[in-house]
């Protein structure tokens, strides 16, 4: 080779950068693609939800589900078609110990429910409907609504538009759980104007940036539901249970 052009490769060579070294395996880096959607921080919309600060054992059945095929968006199902049940594990424990405060609410969010709508959500959240044998949410997800540990999650911070979808899914048994799906047998029970008056009712509240799951649930659950056994109500580890919003 000529030595004026190994000298012009010689100085080709050392004016090309190195590569860039190799993203850190660590879990963060590993569920970057899960933060692009469920941001930590955000308080989610229609599609995705907040998922941050729920119990770990309810994220884990979620995403057992949807790889399994008890829930069905396309995305999820992609993400989570190969994972181990371990690393959804991983995953799951990752995001239940971030509790970040919520932002407020978008301006105007809520406001074309109507006061008899939202008083009857109230009533429905802590009451339940005792002729139609629909129990209170308190009974289920904890007096304040924060979820109740391994596997309840809370029901405060979610959109309205996703809480109806959520409703609509299990009427249209588009969205199950281990048997019985206590979540699916009580959606069949609500009416359509019921379940606007829970998502009216629901998308209204302020979550405590302080607030978390419960620890337990002081009396026996008021249906059956997969995880709890029903003589006792209590909560196994790791549980199935599928109720709630996401």
């Amino acid at each position: 080779m000529p030595i004026f052009a190994a000298l012009g490769l010689a100085a080709a060579l050392a004016a090309t950068p190195p590569p860039p070294p190799p993203p850190p395996d660590t879990l963060a880096q590993r569920i970057a693609a899960c933060l692009s959607c469920h941001g930590v921080k955000e308080r989610g919309d229609a599609y995705f939800p907040r998922i941050a600060g729920k119990p770990a054992g309810y994220l884990y059945n979620q995403l057992r589900h949807f790889r399994d095929g008890h829930r069905h968006y396309p995305m999820m199902t992609y993400m989570v078609a190969n994972l181990s049940d371990d690393y959804l594990r991983e995953i799951a424990d990752y995001f239940a110990a971030q509790h970040p405060p919520y932002p407020p609410p978008p301006p105007g969010s809520g406001s074309s429910a109507s006061a008899a709508q939202v008083a009857r959500g109230d009533l429905l959240v802590h009451q339940g409907d005792a002729a139609r044998q629909i129990p209170a949410c308190v009974s289920c997800h904890g007096a304040a609504l924060t979820g109740v540990e391994p596997a309840l999650p809370g029901l405060l911070g979610l959109p309205s538009d996703y809480i109806n979808a959520q409703f609509g899914n299990w009427k249209n048994k588009t969205r199950r759980a281990t048997a019985p799906d206590c979540m699916a047998t009580i959606a069949a029970r609500l009416s359509d104007s019921d379940v606007a008056a829970l998502s009216a009712w629901l998308s209204k509240q302020i979550p405590d940036a302080n607030a978390r799951p419960a620890a337990t649930i002081p009396t026996p659950l008021p249906i059956a539901c997969g995880s709890y056994p029903p003589a006792t109500g209590a909560p196994g580890a790791r549980g199935d249970a599928s109720g709630g919003a996401k």
